[in-house]
């Protein structure tokens, strides 16, 4: 109750900040030349500042926000008038004002409000008692939301908030952490999509690929994309060992011993005002699966449209060129009127009933539409301080000798530039063309290298804490945002060291087939080493069939 009030607190001062901002829209100057510390490693302090912040007070939205006025500050200099006129105007205001943003954004809120119809006409509840007949434990319980995560991989916004939606009650009746489930979310997100060929991620790749055959690359640098290979054989293999370590070991020791799902006082309290507003016990498992696979059926076809599909063009030309913010928009709006004309044909809801979920899915949402809107504020100020240039001329400056090794220097980068950004397709879009003009001379490592960057870039979205991906997994797994930044590092990294290695091997041997084999061995001898230490906690069988 008392975190609802603060939304609501923190919404309408920023709505009033907005609106006082209209002045300064209105008496704006030309677009001013750029700043004295353009394209210079200042470029990085803001992000920096941010996820500091965010790891040490546990407060993503003040940290979030100090990262803007750094980058304001940086901007604009001693000037009061700019510092604020920038970080509003050309942060918050421009985010906001951005097409495709408010794509997303009305993908979020209908999605929120398909989640709480199924709620509340007890689908959520009818599909939890169904699965947990079947479910027999905690391993059975992760590894069915890891193929319901794989299954799902048109596009990771969407596989974040459905398979958490779906598997919360699956994972919670077996004492699974809601910082595992969001790991499991997040880590079934962006590295399947970039291993899928049919996923708005590839047509984002494919468009960055000029002058060649975007897609042909796209299905070719799939054996090399190291870091999504290695994270979805990681997750499955730490899974089935029944152990987790580092910071995740203290959530899953807390949830199995203590039921303690959340280790986390706050995200406790936003759960439990959410099991009291459980559903009718009349529902039935349809309620849930219907609606789920009308929303897949109507944001594919969303995203085709977007593509052209309908004008003329192939399935998967229209799908190489869809507007995932359009297409998931469309897709999520048709599905939500299906939903509501087949729970009031069903008798399950009424209009009324129907209605009220429309608010309640827009207030379930307020915290990531927030913590969305800054992150991708602070962006336009990394933007404006030009990292992306500081970034191209460290990497175009590189020594032809070491050409062997620009693989793994460019997923080096990739994985900097994505974590310090949160945006792994602005990454794609610095980083591959570079890489296919440092190749011109040696062809042959076009393909690595395009992997490289591909696989970096998914990386550090993975990680990085203003990631859409990463603000939206625990989100669909009601986690603290924090606890799930803090948790997925420790694996999320251990892989990403792996992965670099495997790209210097790659670089020379020009074959996937070696590097794969090293990777797969060492994840395996890496997760064998750490079930071994006293500081892992590895979950008894007892424990793992407790029901």
């Amino acid at each position: 109750m008392h975190n609802s009030r603060r939304n609501l607190i923190f919404t309408l001062g920023l709505a009033a900040m907005l609106i006082a901002a209209v002045p300064m829209l209105v008496l704006a100057e030309e677009e001013a030349p750029a700043p004295a510390l353009y394209a210079t490693g200042w470029a990085v302090l803001p992000p920096l500042v941010a996820i500091a912040l965010a790891l040490i007070t546990k407060e993503v939205y003040s940290s979030l926000f100090v990262g803007i006025i750094t980058g304001a500050v940086l901007y604009a200099g001693a000037s009061f008038s700019g510092i604020l006129e920038h970080a509003l105007l050309d942060g918050v205001v421009a985010s906001l004002s951005d097409s495709w943003n408010v794509g997303i954004l009305v993908f979020l809120v209908v999605l929120g409000m398909m989640v709480a119809l199924m709620n509340k006409s007890g689908g959520s509840r009818a599909f939890g008692n169904w699965a947990s007949s079947r479910v027999k434990s905690r391993v059975a319980a992760q590894l069915t939301s890891v193929v319901l995560g794989v299954l799902i991989f048109v596009d990771d916004y969407f596989n974040c908030l459905t398979v958490g939606s779906v598997m919360k009650p699956v994972t919670d009746r077996f004492n699974v952490s809601r910082a595992k489930l969001a790991y499991i979310i997040d880590a079934t997100a962006a590295p399947v999509c970039i291993i899928a060929p049919i996923s708005s991620w590839a047509a984002a790749v494919t468009g960055f690929v000029e002058g060649q055959n975007g897609f042909t690359i796209f299905i070719k640098a799939i054996p090399y994309n190291f870091y999504a290979l290695f994270t979805l054989f990681f997750m499955v293999s730490l899974v089935t060992m029944k152990f987790d370590f580092a910071t995740m070991a203290k959530y899953e020791r807390n949830a199995v011993e203590n039921g303690d799902l959340f280790t986390d006082k706050a995200a406790q309290a936003e759960a439990q005002v959410e099991a009291e507003a459980e559903g009718k016990e009349n529902g039935s498992v349809w309620d849930l699966v219907f609606p789920v696979l009308v929303l897949i059926i109507s944001c594919v076809i969303g995203m085709v449209y977007s593509g052209g599909f309908f004008s003329g063009e192939k399935f998967v030309t229209a799908f190489a060129n869809s507007d995932a913010s359009v297409g998931l928009a469309l897709g999520s709006v048709v599905a939500v009127i299906v939903a509501v004309i087949y729970y009031i044909a069903r008798r399950i809801l009424t209009f009324s009933e129907c209605m009220d979920c429309i608010p309640e899915g827009f207030r379930q949402m307020v915290s990531p539409i927030l913590v969305l809107t800054f992150a991708w504020s602070l962006k336009n100020m990394t933007d404006s301080l030009g990292l992306a240039d500081f970034v191209s001329g460290l990497v175009e400056n590189m020594p032809n000798a070491f050409m062997g090794l620009i693989p793994a220097v460019l997923f080096a980068v990739a994985c900097v530039l994505a974590f310090a950004s949160g945006t792994s397709w602005g990454t794609f879009g610095i980083l591959i063309p570079i890489g296919l003009a440092i190749t011109d001379a040696q062809p042959e490592l076009m393909i690595p290298v395009i992997s490289a960057c591909m696989a970096g870039a998914v990386y550090g979205d993975h990680v990085s804490p203003i990631s859409d991906t990463t603000i939206m997994a625990p989100a669909g797994a009601s986690c603290n945002h924090v606890s799930h930044v803090s948790t997925q590092l420790p694996y999320a990294t251990t892989v990403a060291v792996i992965a670099f290695i495997c790209y210097i091997i790659a670089g020379y041997t020009l074959n996937p087939i070696v590097p794969l084999i090293v990777g797969f061995a060492m994840v395996f001898g890496v997760l064998m080493f750490f079930k071994s230490r006293s500081g892992s906690y590895v979950v008894s069988d007892e424990a793992n069939h407790k029901n």
